[in-house]
């Protein structure tokens, strides 16, 4: 079958144990990068993808961010879906003393309550520095600027979070996409997106390539839809027992290096 176009996730796809690309990594995507376009996928913002893209010699081609929630080519947005004010308002009026960290994403902005636990462990993973501003300027900026989030993110106590995931699934569960990548943590975005409507917006607008021709890389359940769609699907071998069902193809882990493997293997 031939590869015409990569796509990979990055969290517990790409990067090794301590977090980052290997050398190995990086010299299997810069020997293909010529031939065949690779595109990082993730529910990360951009700054916090595109060094990635720089270490790997692919910041000429488009990323998508925030789980398909925002589309960039050349740095531009050509597709922007976020969650309304309105929905933002709510969720910080129930977490009035739930003690609940709140991060409001939109675009390259980032914008944490205060420097808690939470956001000093997401600025060590992403290696991108938030702003502090309080939810509610947040929220009143925004709505001036017909502005909302591209990406939520809660994080906090394992009960906290539950009762904030009830509240969310049982008011707005038919607007947004609640994904609980970790006990600890609840990923927000608009139901209307996801990795695979990217996938396809790019394919058929972009690069005319067929989905069939496509390969994809994951590991968790945001991932499912393009491994399923995509004409080979790759999980790693720490993927979700979901994830490793719908998988045509299951390479090494993330830390053993299982894309660069599969690619150094197949293509």
């Amino acid at each position: 079958m031939p590869y015409r176009i990569v796509f990979s996730d990055i969290d517990g796809t790409l990067l090794n144990s301590d977090r980052e690309l290997s050398e190995f990594t990086i010299s299997e995507i810069k020997r293909i990068k010529n031939n065949i376009p690779v595109i990082l996928i993730s529910s990360r913002m951009p700054s916090a993808m595109t060094h990635l893209q720089e270490e790997l010699d692919i910041i000429n081609f488009p990323i998508i961010c925030y789980n398909g929630g925002l589309v960039l080519v050349d740095g531009k947005p050509i597709h922007s879906t976020f969650i309304g004010t309105n929905i933002i308002q709510q969720l910080h009026d129930f977490n009035e003393g739930n003690n609940v960290h709140i991060s409001l994403y939109y675009n390259d902005d980032w914008f944490v309550p205060k420097m808690d636990f939470w956001a000093n462990r997401e600025q060590q993973n992403t290696k991108v520095t938030p702003v502090i501003k309080p939810t509610s300027d947040v929220i009143q900026d925004w709505k001036a600027q017909n502005r909302g989030a591209h990406k939520i993110m809660c994080m906090g106590d394992e009960a906290y979070i539950d009762k904030t995931f009830s509240f969310l699934e049982t008011h707005f569960g038919d607007t947004l996409h609640l994904y609980r990548s970790k006990p600890t943590y609840i990923e927000i975005a608009h139901k209307d997106i996801s990795k695979l409507t990217a996938i396809e917006l790019l394919l058929d607008t972009y690069f005319k390539i067929p989905i069939s021709d496509a390969v994809a890389f994951g590991d968790n359940y945001n991932d499912i839809a393009m491994i399923e769609a995509v004409g080979t699907g790759v999980a790693v071998a720490n993927a979700k027992p979901e994830t490793l069902k719908v998988a045509n193809v299951v390479t090494l882990s993330g830390k053993e290096d299982g894309v660069a493997t599969f690619i150094k293997n197949n293509i």
